[in-house]
């Protein structure tokens, strides 16, 4: 067992507990003086910048949530990127759990697609390092139209998840069968399934810059982001409450999970890229944590325990996380987005990730939990 990984009961136990008067730790630190920070408070509209902060509050002997929020609004619209392969992995687990043949460690391949993978590996990689190959296939296996129909009556709302990521025809209304293996006794290849139509969105900033590349033709107009998927703040910060403190949600509104799905869940939402087994240096323990530590190739802290998912594409930046520091026994979730697009032209690869946005991010991470330490 890796030895950085907690037990729920630990994530349970490391609460953060503070009074109704105490000072706005979201404001304080976007207050900050962090030149990140303050670069990008300077500029707000351009940055597009929404923010959720949640910190525990035990003090009346029950769990409750003390909200803090910056500019969210679920009806301006931001690309989640790759956070949405954080609700696919946990519907993934659901559907395992109600299966009566597979389990994490059935092996499977796409049609027409030699990869052989398992659901363990998928969702441990899609954490690790936020495979895209690894959301396409759960995608397949869940369907469009399960995973949106699942979310809302999780309550998960308002979100639409409607396409593959990376790969042509993204949008294919139809699933790929799924050759599962002979691991659990037979082998059969799996139907396809017919999902419906895409709707456009209709949302504020649905249309996006001045102008896109299809291939190395520029296209002179705004980007239309009507039909891809949606997930914001609100939803991704919800996603993250039900899968840390389940408890304080009705029944019908948490992942039907069983407990060693669920602990499976929780490791594979903290792991680090070398505990997955990707030892290039290209895979540092930051790649795919921003929160704190994004803008720092150093070994991260073995106190600091994150469980996240991010996402980056066509400018956005967002990152979703239950960050727990163990010296100092407090915890919080952390859920941001930033957009970063100077020139307003999409698909052309010039993005300030790297200037800008991980900066952002790292920074904001850090003046968070100083603002909670100093309120302890």
């Amino acid at each position: 067992m890796i030895a950085r990984i907690a037990t729920y009961s630990i994530l349970i136990f490391l609460l953060f507990s503070c009074n109704d008067e105490a000072v706005d730790p979201l404001q304080t630190a976007l207050d900050d003086t962090d030149p990140a920070i303050a670069k990008v408070m300077e500029n707000i509209d351009q940055y597009e910048v929404q923010i959720a902060l949640s910190v525990i509050n035990n003090s009346q002997d029950s769990l409750q949530f003390q909200e803090y929020e910056f500019q969210v609004n679920d009806s301006v619209y931001f690309y989640p990127a790759s956070t949405v392969k954080f609700p696919v992995a946990v519907l993934t687990l659901e559907k395992l759990h109600h299966n009566g043949l597979l389990n994490l460690d059935v092996t499977y391949s796409i049609e027409d697609d030699s990869v052989v993978s398992s659901f363990r590996q998928d969702i441990r990689d899609i954490f690790a390092v936020s495979s895209n190959e690894a959301y396409n296939n759960l995608f397949e296996f869940l369907g469009k139209d399960n995973i949106n129909s699942r979310l809302e009556q999780l309550g998960i709302k308002p979100a639409r998840i409607s396409h593959r990521l990376s790969v042509p025809n993204s949008d294919v209304l139809e699933t790929r069968p799924i050759n599962f293996m002979k691991d659990f006794g037979q082998s059969y290849l799996s139907k396809p399934m017919m999902n419906k139509p895409i709707e456009a969105l209709e949302l504020q900033k649905i249309n996006k810059g001045k102008g896109y590349y299809i291939g190395d033709s520029l296209v002179d107009q705004p980007m239309s982001f009507a039909y891809k998927n949606y997930f914001p703040i609100s939803s991704l910060h919800g996603s993250m409450k039900r899968v840390i403190f389940p408890e304080l949600f009705q029944k019908s509104q948490r992942f039907d999970l069983t407990p060693s799905l669920q602990q499976f869940l929780l490791e594979s939402m903290q792991l680090l890229p070398s505990e997955a087994g990707y030892d290039s240096p290209d895979y540092y323990d930051s790649y795919v944590k921003f929160f704190m530590f994004g803008d720092s190739k150093d070994p991260m802290p073995d106190d600091i325990i994150i469980h996240n998912k991010v996402g980056y594409a066509y400018g956005y930046l967002t990152d979703c996380a239950y960050i727990v520091d163990t010296t100092n026994e407090l915890s919080f979730i952390l859920t941001a987005t930033i957009h970063v697009n100077e020139n307003g032209i999409y698909n052309d690869d010039t993005y300030e990730y790297e200037e800008v946005g991980i900066p952002f991010l790292a920074a904001l991470g850090r003046a968070v939990h100083r603002s909670l330490l100093q309120q302890k």
